[in-house]
């Protein structure tokens, strides 16, 4: 038996030993610390105002998403292949490092990922960074595609395009029927739903608030791709409810002022970082010297 189940069933017992008769049950939990300690401890939350609460953890996770058949894009869904070395990878693998090195200072579950613009790469950074976060044993990722007006996340993982986000925030569906899960183990998506003609109204409603406190608690991460900041207002309302922003500009791409207004969007909320996305080899004779000099040969050892 797994520690994690043995949290969650320790955690379940203690609270119906202490919870008085006719009281609203709250959700179980199980919080992870960062991948250098071992420790698991398990946790209760409650829901205020939201009436009685399903268990929610980990095994009902498994039991009630949907398994969908996914077809990902080789070409942009890089860790979905058997080149453990394509370009590209080794830096998604660099910025989970330096996620989970500003976890260890701030509470950092919930991540925004935005851009400035549109075609900037945001929907390609936040789908890699999850397939990477899940490549480590027992860390278990969740995609929202929250872009209700340009969604792209099933697109790229070849996913089912609903029932998702819009339904759940027009309270047709519930949690669990809009979460999807497909061949890489551990990694989750809620897409976009149907397209929205209100999407900020939708987004606002407080249902969205809702969703991320009933399902943080059996993530480690929760990444929200969201529509860029500058042309419409919904990334600063997602930021409101998440811990931290990753910020996507494109190479010779992005203008500065965009970029300046993008960060201004965020004023009061904790950027985490920005992606330089669209590098070139030329303009990064650091990594191409490392895919020359480290990718494996043709013998399937190191070049040198």
């Amino acid at each position: 038996m797994s520690r994690i189940h043995e949290a969650l069933k320790k955690a379940e017992q203690e609270r119906s030993m202490s919870q008085p008769s006719g009281a609203v049950q709250s959700t179980s939990s199980v919080l992870e610390t960062p991948p250098d300690t071992a420790n698991v401890m398990a946790s209760t939350t409650a829901m205020a105002g939201t009436g009685p609460a399903i268990g929610l953890n980990a095994e009902s996770l498994l039991t009630r998403s949907r398994e969908t058949s996914w077809t990902p894009d080789p070409k942009t869904m890089l860790f979905f292949g058997t080149d453990e070395h394509a370009s590209g990878m080794e830096e998604f693998r660099t910025l989970r490092s330096r996620l989970y090195q500003t976890r260890e200072k701030v509470a950092l579950s919930k991540l925004l990922v935005t851009s400035a613009l549109p075609k900037e790469g945001k929907s390609f950074t936040a789908a890699n960074l999850a397939q990477v976060i899940v490549r480590q044993h027992g860390r278990r990722a969740l995609l929202i595609d929250a872009d209700l007006r340009n969604p792209q996340l099933h697109n790229l993982l070849g996913a089912e395009p609903g029932p998702g986000l819009s339904e759940y925030l027009r309270a047709e569906n519930d949690e669990f029927s809009i979460i999807q899960r497909g061949s890489m183990e551990n990694l989750f998506l809620i897409p976009a739903g149907r397209n929205s003609s209100n999407p900020v109204e939708l987004l606002s409603n407080g249902r969205m608030k809702h969703l991320l406190n009933r399902l943080e608690p059996m993530f480690d991460w929760i990444i929200i791709d969201s529509p860029p900041a500058v042309p419409v207002s919904d990334a600063a309302i997602l930021a409101k409810e998440c811990d931290g922003v990753l910020l996507v500009v494109r190479s010779n791409s992005t203008p500065g002022d965009a970029a300046r207004r993008a960060r201004n969007e965020f004023a009061g909320h904790n950027i985490v970082g920005v992606v330089l996305n669209g590098i070139t080899p030329d303009l990064s004779p650091y990594m191409q010297y490392y895919y020359s000099a480290y990718a494996p040969n043709a013998n399937g050892g190191a070049k040198n």
